[in-house]
This record gives C-alpha cells, structure tokens and sequence, in this order.
C-alpha cells in the first residue's frame, strides 16, 4: 500500500476532527461540548470548527497522509507566534492552560499541535511520516525549532519523538477532566530545525 501526504481539504473535516481528538486525548471533544450550540453533537460541532479557517484546529493547518484513497493520518501544525502572549491565564479553560504556559516556552517554533494515525494504519510507519513532513514544513517556514506537547504516560508517542531526536525542554502537571487518559505531566519537547 503506499501512503502519500496532501494537504487537507475542506471534505476531510470530519475525520480530522476525530484523529484530532485521538490526538489531543479527548481534550477538543471536552472542549467542543461546552461549545456546541444545545442539542448539537459534540463531533459535529468539532467538524464545523475544524471545517473554519479561524481557529489554530481549521482545515487549512492540516496535512494528511492518504494510503489507497482513505486517511490514514492527520498532521496539524504552524508557526508558533513570537513573542507569544498567553493573555490571562485565569481566562483559559484549566484544562488547556498547562499547554499554553508550554507553548509560550518555544516562540517562533513550528509546532506540531496534533498527529495521529488511524487505528488501522497503526505500525505501518505512518506517524514517523508525518514527523517527516512536520520537519520539512518547519524548515520551510523558517523556525530554527520544532516542538510538541506530549503526555509522559503516552510510551509509545514519548519513543518516536525521542528517536527522533527531540528532548524535553519543559513539562507541567496534567490538569484531569472527566475521560482523561492520563494523570502524571505533559512534556514539551523541542528540536532544531536547519531551515530550507
């Protein structure tokens, strides 16, 4: 099967909103229930978003790796604002505001908000893939670094960013909500980039 990398459309929101939430750790569908209108389900409120441009989630920062016509994996990821102003904190659901402290802690950096594969791509080197592509869209966009935020307890994602090359730079306590796969921290973790 070969896999292929595009840039995500409009159509793929729906199966972007999924892996992104695979990828946040059920953090956006926590998120976009407290945003749907009444009575909206949460998924389609999370494919509304993801189909806008305004936000960091839309459509337009995504990248997919496609293997025989069906999205095997999601990559979203831009450049990080420098300086980053976080504005107030207390403003911040608390569940996200560990991220954003991490975030203020790379500016200027490519970051990769998000990568995921699908269930039924999982080990055919799909995520190291999108790892590729993130580097070569750092390098493009001119950061000196890439980072990303994952969870410690997270062993298999924690591995392929390691091997990778990239190290832990800052970390913060996981503030638990209800589904939360994960007590323990959140690791930022950064690497250099040699810009194109």
């Amino acid at each position: 099967m070969k896999t292929t990398i595009r840039k995500a459309k409009i159509e793929d929101a729906p199966k972007l909103a999924e892996l992104m939430n695979l990828a946040g750790e059920g953090i956006p569908a926590y998120l976009w229930e407290r945003m749907a209108d009444p009575g909206e389900e949460v998924m389609a409120f999370g494919t509304r978003r993801v189909a806008g441009t305004e936000s960091g989630f839309s459509y337009t920062n995504a990248h997919v790796a496609e293997c025989d016509g069906a999205i095997a994996g999601m990559l979203l990821g831009y450049r990080l604002p420098d300086p980053y102003e976080t504005g107030p904190l207390g403003e911040i659901p608390a569940v996200v505001r560990p991220l954003v402290e991490m975030e203020a802690l790379a500016p200027g950096s490519w970051y990769v908000n998000a990568v995921a594969t699908d269930s039924a791509y999982r080990g055919q080197g799909v995520g190291r893939m999108l790892m590729e592509e993130a580097e070569r869209l750092a390098a493009d966009s001119h950061a000196t670094t890439i980072s990303l935020i994952v969870a410690e307890q997270n062993a298999a994602a924690y591995r392929l960013y390691e091997m990778l090359g990239y190290q832990v730079h800052a970390h913060r306590s996981i503030i638990p909500f209800p589904g939360c796969p994960h007590t323990g921290d959140w690791l930022l973790m950064t690497k250099a980039v040699e810009p194109a």
